[in-house]
């Protein structure tokens, strides 16, 4: 009977171990049924998506900068990068989502001229979240120049090359300028 007491006790203490190491059902998450099975997405949706996040954090925002100072050039930001004005184009005139062997574009030899059309300052004004401010346009018109090669494979295979393309893509990046004294709040005296 001496030795059943510790046996017990140790028993109890592997079982309380068990349950409360998540070993067990009675700490484990919820119960999902149906839907904690994973299901497959198709790469087409999932590239959209990652597309559409891309293009939201790099050239769906407009910037906030600092004032414009007195006689200084009131000139544009940077013009559009080579993969805003091949992702307008690609909006504008698809190429991506072909059926292999069966219908495909490509597009090759590219070149691309930006030509700054506009460039001005909006008066200042108040503008809700950001405060007095002034919005800075600026316009450009891209010229993209290529090759474009589309393969038909049925009902009768065949071959078409565009070998001078062009497509014009109009681009506009619009930035804030900060009026008046700007204090950030991050100098603040306490």
């Amino acid at each position: 009977m001496a030795y059943r007491i510790p046996a017990l006790r140790g028993f109890a203490l592997v079982a309380i171990a068990t349950l409360s190491s998540g070993c067990v059902g009675i700490t484990s998450g919820p119960d999902l049924g149906f839907f904690g099975v994973p299901i497959p997405v198709s790469p087409y949706f999932q590239k959209s998506e990652e597309d559409e996040a891309w293009d939201h954090e790099r050239y769906a925002r407009a910037p906030i900068l600092g004032p414009i100072t007195a006689g200084g050039p009131a000139v544009a930001l940077d013009p559009p990068s080579d993969d805003e004005v091949v992702r307008a184009l690609e909006r504008a005139k698809p190429v991506q989502g072909g059926l292999p062997f069966l219908h495909e574009v490509q597009r090759s030899n590219v070149r691309i001229v930006k030509d700054k059309i506009a460039d001005y300052v909006d008066p200042p004004r108040f503008i809700p979240l950001i405060g007095p401010a002034q919005l800075h346009h600026a316009h450009y018109k891209c010229t993209i120049y290529y090759s474009e090669t589309t393969r038909v494979g049925w009902p009768v295979p065949y071959t078409v090359q565009d070998a001078e393309a062009s497509e014009v893509i109009y681009v506009d990046h619009n930035h804030f300028h900060m009026v008046g004294d700007v204090d950030s709040g991050a100098s603040a005296p306490f």
